[in-house]
């Protein structure tokens, strides 16, 4: 059910949610869980009243905090990570491009059968764009699928490759420095209090030395993570990324590594002073590419991955600079039997996307006219995407992700028995990552580390009681 008007809405949550200032009183969970979670997630994705959606947001987020579920930072993490006083394991952060309730609970049940909270769900800037999800909605719809699973625990919301365009910062630096600043606002106001930036676009190679290589780079990370730290909520560090090899290019370098830092713990320290806490991760090119290699028949090509260097960066940079060590990006097309060598190479964080867009797409219960509908509109609407060197299945498998923002509504739709079987096919995947990453069993470690704060959010107009 759909609501399209505030009325509806409190008349449904009669007896299951009590809203009491900036809190809501949970009243009866299993009411909650069995069938009106769906509808105030469905209601705050597709109502068509933005206060209907504003209302269904704030009451997934304040029924959530009520039950312990609350956004976090996973700096306290990664910090122990950094001290050397937490290791084993490398965190997988997991981007959700479509049926993100169902894709959450499909990860979350495999998180609560393997006792795992070390688990970070993330979304790109790019992906924001073309999967219609804006910061907020993402927290929201995650935070949902907790309540639905029965999930406790911080929720580790991440801005993933929150990146400057090489192209438009050259030519207006102020405009698309402040499109960067207002996306990790909208983020930070959305739950997100762990945050990605991706400068490693305007790393020059053509330069001299290798300071001045990464000199854009740095200086432009130290200013993002400025207006970070201006920004947080109280009683919250968020975790900052930082990234020096722009995935697809050159492999990343130990020495390239050091003088980013160098130049980047400078800058700060003049910009921001002694006090100002600086990232706590460093994201590396290793060989893979975002979504894999296609080949011409559209399969996945194999990759060679440097584990070697991976493993030489994670441990300077836990050694030297206090960082939980390096993050591998473009890892979900990847064979299982690379995932068990993430944690022996000290490896901080793993991002995994693609090959869970591919379980959907290419499962066989996937609708078949869906499918069709979607590559159809892919052959003719985004044509011009097409480089002359792909075949038709090279560019299909490069662009469908895009299917997922312009047919939204039709994958949330697709029928209970469809959903249900595809969440399988997702859970199985997870439980395989999460046993190779080595995160089973990571919920005491988190509660050990993680300090949870529960940021105030004024109740939307109109949503409060009469009583009140």
């Amino acid at each position: 059910m759909i609501y399209n008007d505030l009325d509806s809405l409190k008349k449904g949550m009669e007896g299951i949610l009590k809203p009491d200032g900036n809190r809501v009183i949970v009243m009866d969970e299993a009411k909650l869980k069995n069938e009106f979670i769906d509808n105030l997630t469905y209601s705050l994705v597709f109502s068509p009243d933005d206060e209907v959606r504003k209302a269904c947001g704030w009451l997934v987020r304040r029924a959530g905090a009520s039950l312990g579920v609350i956004s976090s930072s996973i700096q306290g993490l990664y910090e122990a990570m950094g001290k050397g006083v937490v290791s084993g394991f490398t965190v997988p952060a997991i981007n959700i491009r479509g049926v993100t309730y169902h894709c959450a609970q499909a990860v979350f049940r495999a998180a609560l059968r393997l006792d795992v909270n070390a688990l970070i769900f993330e979304i790109a800037r790019s992906e924001i764009g073309y999967t219609n999800q804006r910061p907020a909605e993402y927290t929201e719809v995650v935070t949902a699928a907790a309540i639905k699973t029965g999930h406790r625990g911080p929720l580790f919301m991440q801005g993933d490759h929150f990146q400057v365009n090489a192209k438009k910062y050259r030519n207006d630096k102020e405009t698309e420095l402040g499109s960067v600043k207002g996306l990790i606002e909208e983020a930070v106001n959305g739950g997100f209090y762990n945050i990605d930036i991706d400068a490693s676009t305007l790393v020059d190679l053509s330069r001299e030395t290798l300071l001045e290589q990464q000199s854009d780079n740095y200086r432009v990370t130290a200013e993002l993570t400025k207006l970070v730290r201006s920004i947080e909520p109280e009683g919250i560090t968020i975790s900052v990324g930082g990234e020096i090899g722009e995935v697809g290019s050159k492999n990343t370098t130990v020495e390239e590594f050091e003088a980013f830092m160098e130049g980047y713990l400078k800058t700060l320290k003049e910009t921001g002073g002694d006090g100002l806490k600086g990232i706590s991760k460093i994201s590396i090119q290793t060989g893979t590419t975002h979504g894999g290699v296609p080949l011409p028949d559209g399969s996945i090509a194999s990759v060679k991955i440097d584990f070697d260097t991976l493993e030489a960066i994670s441990r300077i940079a836990r050694e030297k600079y206090g960082l939980a060590g390096a993050v591998q990006h473009g890892a979900s097309t990847l064979p299982e039997e690379a995932f068990d060598r993430f944690p022996e190479a000290g490896t901080a964080e793993v991002h995994l996307a693609t090959g869970f867009q591919n379980i959907i797409y290419d499962s066989r219960h996937f609708p078949e006219d869906l499918k069709k509908k979607i590559y159809d509109y892919i052959k003719s609407e985004l044509i011009s995407e097409k480089k002359d060197s792909d075949t038709e299945e090279q560019f299909i498998y490069k662009t469908r992700k895009k299917g997922f923002g312009a047919f939204k509504k039709e994958f949330w739709h697709l029928d209970k028995d469809t959903l249900e079987a595809i969440g399988a096919e997702l859970e199985e995947r997870f439980d395989l990552l999460f046993r190779k990453l080595g995160v089973s069993g990571t919920t005491k470690v988190v509660e050990q580390h993680v300090k949870q704060a529960d940021v105030s959010m004024p109740a939307p107009a109109g949503i409060l009681t009469e009583e009140r």
